[in-house]
């Protein structure tokens, strides 16, 4: 019977998540069975919004459009939610596609044969696939949330499609107390923070400002090259990214880098 290694990869190294529930827990337990000590520090929280009659019209045609998009795997399953009320068997014909594995991941479970793309997880990589390349004419159906990146929107209806946003669900900056920013940000001091997407890392930034922290020295995970830009320009010193938002992605990476302190930004940065 194997045995469990004395000291795991992050043996000791405390890391905070910043990503919403449940995402938070379930990379949480991945680092703690690496042997990270983790502190869960969400720096979004989602409210699912009501649903109008303009949405409800949008669920109830589904197989009116040829292409369904979701750009999370949260905005992948609201929709599979709604869609369940009046597609007990939903419309298989259509392109199906989620940013990223994970994503594609709910529609899998679902019975569906989604696209993704073969490298990467960002809405620059989704968009380079083949059957988005010249959407002219067809209709586009994409599930995201209140706000966010246009650029999916934006680049598909340039290239002639017509597109229509299905936001699901509200994201907001979490109401935290002074104790509780001072408690995850200065007296857990952690030596790497995970902050897997724009408005995460502004939100860490903009609650970081009154506490007497040192975040600029811990190593900073981020998803994409435009964050890490972001986030060098905020000041961090130390930034990485996985080569996918796999929770074991993310591990190793965490620890290959916490293992080589001698890192600098731009050694620690993995090409996209």
């Amino acid at each position: 019977m194997a045995t469990r290694p004395s000291k795991l990869p992050l043996h000791n190294r405390r890391i905070l998540v910043c990503r919403p529930q449940p995402e938070a827990n379930r990379l949480a337990a991945s680092l703690r069975h690496a042997g990270a000590v983790v502190k869960t520090f969400p720096m979004i929280e989602r409210a699912i919004t009501a649903e109008t009659p303009s949405q409800r019209t949008l669920v109830q045609h589904l197989d009116l459009f040829q292409h369904i998009i979701a750009v999370s795997p949260f905005a992948a399953e609201q929709l599979l939610a709604r869609a369940d009320t009046w597609w007990p068997q939903l419309p298989i014909q259509l392109h199906w596609y989620g940013v990223g594995a994970a994503t594609a991941a709910v529609f899998t479970h679902a019975g569906l044969s989604p696209h993704q793309p073969d490298q990467g997880f960002t809405s620059e990589q989704l968009l380079a696939l083949p059957t988005l390349a010249t959407p002219s004419g067809d209709k586009v159906l994409l599930a995201k949330g209140e706000q966010g990146r246009d650029l999916i929107r934006t680049t598909l209806e340039h290239r002639g499609a017509q597109v229509s946003e299905l936001a699901l669900y509200q994201r907001r900056r979490p109401d935290y107390t002074q104790t509780d920013i001072d408690d995850a940000l200065v007296r857990f001091n952690p030596d790497a923070i995970i902050t897997l997407s724009m408005e995460t890392l502004n939100n860490l930034i903009a609650l970081s400002k009154n506490t007497n922290h040192n975040l600029e020295q811990c190593l900073l995970v981020v998803p994409a090259e435009r964050v890490a830009d972001q986030a060098r320009h905020a000041g961090f010193n130390r930034v990485c990214l996985p080569d996918s938002l796999h929770d074991d992605a993310i591990v190793t990476c965490i620890a290959d880098h916490l293992a080589s302190p001698s890192h600098d930004t731009a050694d620690s940065t993995t090409a996209q």
